[in-house]
């Protein structure tokens, strides 16, 4: 099982990573990203690896 991990440093709240996985990712409606989960199950891989690849901060990371 791999954790998604956020830099809320470079993290500008835009919400592709909602759209790419939002099992994963939520933006609430103050605009504020929230983290849903942060264990990856293998069957969401595909969804986390394009939040991160569209992620135009490259806030996000994987990690086992």
């Amino acid at each position: 099982m791999m954790k998604i991990d956020v830099d809320w440093d470079l993290c500008d709240g835009n919400g592709v990573c909602a759209i790419e996985a939002p099992g994963v990712f939520e933006m609430d409606d103050d605009d504020e990203l929230h983290v849903l989960k942060e264990d990856i199950e293998e069957e969401e891989r595909p969804q986390v690896d394009a939040a991160i690849r569209v992620c135009p901060k490259r806030a996000l990371s994987l990690h086992p």
